[in-house]
């Protein structure tokens, strides 16, 4: 079965079996891993967490998935990887799905492209289990996304007040929440934000965005990279959407580096192109051995799993696709 975000949203107690969650929108995620753990908590089911670095790991997750909770009745497993079983792994998901009818595997992965989500394990999920694809390609779905979060901050957008607040964002989903919560703190009293309230709360704060960041890391620019970070950190820009961005970044010049004529496929837009070819060309490819590793510590750190300073991150993140080390690379 197939879900949008805003489906899955209202089925997230009744969720069993097995549901897959890919894409690259951070709000979405972060809200229906945050919904699913309330639930559970609620529901007082046991949640574990597992991160898949190796095809072996999901033998650990389905031993867990089968063995008998100590706490509870039910169990639900987060996973969280890019990593999908072997067919020994696609045995143990059939068998799991079909005999275990109350705990629940929760698999959290990175946006799909379309081969991938051809392969055997999103078969098997599209007919046993839920599909959901962190998705929000059409300005309606982003205006229906964000007027849930403006109705949880308990404030109300004029019409052209919306369409302002995209265009600012470039669609950026997490960056218009935290634009909300800004403005609400802001303009507290105000009935209706209108677009000169916006307007007022963030055109000041708009001389560099993560997209600027973006550019300077792919020209390999440290200076103006470790410029703009601090000036994004002073103007009160989440570390979270920091991270995001970069690793989004880093993600995209390693498969850019397995598929070096797949630009578009991958999602870079076509007048970026030429930035990112030049950027691998830059790069030694030896750098991108490190990226994984420090990938996962940035997922964890975002997650809320990570004991990391955000900030020393950014800096080794930033540093190290400048191909600069600032500090010595080491295995979480």
């Amino acid at each position: 079965m197939k879900l949008d975000y805003l489906q899955a949203l209202k089925r997230i107690d009744e969720a069993r079996g097995a549901w897959v969650l890919h894409g690259q929108e951070p709000l979405l995620e972060q809200n229906l891993i945050d919904a699913f753990r309330s639930s559970w908590q609620k529901q007082e089911i046991e949640r574990q967490r597992y991160d898949i670095t190796s095809v072996s790991d999901w033998k650990t997750v389905f031993n867990a998935l089968n063995s008998l909770s100590l706490f509870s009745n039910q169990l639900a497993i987060e996973v969280h990887g890019n990593i999908k079983p072997d067919a020994s792994g696609l045995k143990e998901l059939k068998n799991y799905l079909q005999h275990n009818e109350q705990n629940l595997l929760l698999v959290v992965m990175p946006k799909q492209d379309s081969s991938s989500l051809k392969t055997s394990f999103f078969q098997v999920i599209d007919a046993n289990g839920v599909n959901v694809a962190l998705t929000a390609n059409y300005p309606k779905d982003r205006q229906q996304i964000l007027a849930v979060e403006a109705q949880k901050l308990g404030i109300q957008l004029a019409n052209d007040a919306w369409q302002w607040l995209e265009q600012h964002h470039e669609h950026n989903l997490l960056a218009a929440k935290n634009s909300l919560m800004r403005v609400r703190d802001t303009f507290a009293d105000a009935e209706v934000i209108q677009i000169d309230h916006l307007y007022a709360c963030l055109q000041d704060q708009s001389r560099y965005s993560t997209f600027d960041l973006s550019d300077a890391l792919l020209a390999g620019n440290l200076a103006q990279s470790i410029k703009i970070f601090q000036y994004l950190i002073a103007s009160g820009e989440p570390s979270s959407l920091i991270l995001w961005s970069i690793s989004k970044e880093m993600r995209l010049l390693m498969q850019l580096f397995e598929q070096p004529h797949n630009a578009l496929q991958l999602g870079i837009w076509k007048t970026k192109v030429s930035a990112y070819q030049q950027a691998l060309r830059r790069l030694n490819p030896q750098a991108f051995l490190n990226w994984p590793t420090l990938l996962l510590r940035i997922d964890a750190t975002n997650k809320g799993s990570g004991s990391e300073n955000p900030e020393h991150l950014i800096l080794q993140a930033i540093s190290s696709m400048c191909g600069k080390e600032l500090f010595q690379p080491f295995s979480a």
